[in-house]
């Protein structure tokens, strides 16, 4: 199947997993770094314009803690998410948890395929229940995700 590289596809496929789909023109082991090292993250995971992530800590091991911390740069508001890394398979898949704020705990899973020059990141997000995985998509989480990723391909052309 061929993806436009240029968007982030998301299904529901059963009443508590969120599914996002995106290709990149760059090498696996390039997307898994964008994705595991701070030096990346802070670049291009930052959701709507005008965020900066002052907060970015990333302990990669099983059973190691993540934090990332946003800012509104115009505000000053601010909010952080946090949790713990479950399995780790460079450069292939990464399960961790992940709480924020008020929202109860859920499970993502990276994965991540290559095909020639391409990478497929494919992003399944686990819920408690479907009313937290609808309460999550209503506060515009794909769309956030959707411009991440765009800065994210952006991103890794200046490194490849």
């Amino acid at each position: 199947m061929s993806l436009d590289t240029r968007k982030t596809a998301f299904t529901t496929p059963n009443p508590t997993e969120v599914v996002a789909i995106r290709t990149f023109g760059a090498p696996r082991w390039l997307v898994f770094a964008a994705h595991t090292e701070p030096k990346h993250l802070q670049q291009w995971l930052l959701g709507p314009d005008g965020w900066s992530m002052p907060i970015c800590e990333v302990d990669l091991r099983v059973g190691g803690a993540w934090r990332y911390g946003w800012r509104n740069d115009a505000d000053g508001s601010a909010f952080e998410m946090r949790g713990v890394y479950l399995d780790v398979e460079a450069p292939s898949r990464v399960e961790f948890t992940e709480t924020f704020e008020d929202y109860p705990e859920s499970v993502n899973i990276l994965e991540f395929s290559d095909e020639g020059s391409q990478t497929t990141l494919t992003v399944t997000m686990r819920y408690a229940s479907e009313e937290i995985r609808d309460i999550v998509l209503a506060t515009g989480m794909t769309d956030g995700m959707s411009t991440s990723y765009e800065r994210l391909a952006g991103h890794l052309t200046t490194l490849s």
